[in-house]
């Protein structure tokens, strides 16, 4: 059709990344559906939970704007049963989430810890930022209230990540004190 003045590929660059978006949302909404029906496909595995998160924190993309690093710390080896590659996806959906909620901090901490949760063995993950890591991880999981994956953004990937996390028996919880760059997700061991 000929050449492309630069306004013009600007416009086709944007139309491009809409479509990228609009696909994303509709592979979201299919996914979030066959999570609600019961249709989606697990893989059930023994699944070694701190290599999936290590994977998941590897896999979160860098900001645009700043500076925000992820760091693991604590936890002793734990196992669960599940689909390593949904988990490794909730995970980072939850970190990218949260990263972008930091505002008093240019990192944000990952404390694995052990412990019962409903009278079995669990492992719980405890995110904060340095300021609140402390007071989260000492929380107990049944005074928490349930993780709000509906407030904000246009995708679905906190909505999916909430139900892949409930599908192996966990629970994902907002942490105290209401701050938004947090949470704490509980997952049933082996």
């Amino acid at each position: 059709a000929g050449p492309i003045s630069d306004q013009q590929r600007k416009l086709l660059e944007e139309a491009e990344k809409s479509c990228g978006r609009l696909s994303a949302l509709v592979t979201e909404m299919s996914d979030l559906s066959a999570l609600e029906g019961g249709t989606a496909a697990f893989n059930s595995a023994t699944v070694d939970l701190g290599a999936v998160l290590t994977e998941a924190v590897d896999s979160v993309p860098a900001l645009p704007d700043r500076e925000v690093g992820l760091t693991v710390d604590g936890g002793a080896p734990a196992s669960l049963s599940g689909d390593a590659t949904r988990l490794r996806s909730a995970l980072a959906a939850l970190l990218v989430a949260l990263r972008r909620e930091v505002v008093s901090s240019d990192r944000l901490i990952v404390r694995r810890l052990s412990g019962e949760f409903d009278g079995r063995a669990a492992s719980r993950l405890a995110i904060g930022e340095p300021e609140t890591i402390d007071a989260i991880a000492a929380a107990d999981p049944a005074s928490l209230d349930r993780f709000d994956e509906w407030r904000g953004g246009s995708g679905l990937s906190l909505a999916i990540a909430r139900r892949v996390i409930e599908r192996h028996g966990g629970k994902l919880y907002a942490p105290p004190g209401g701050t938004n760059a947090g949470a704490v997700v509980v997952l049933p061991r082996l």
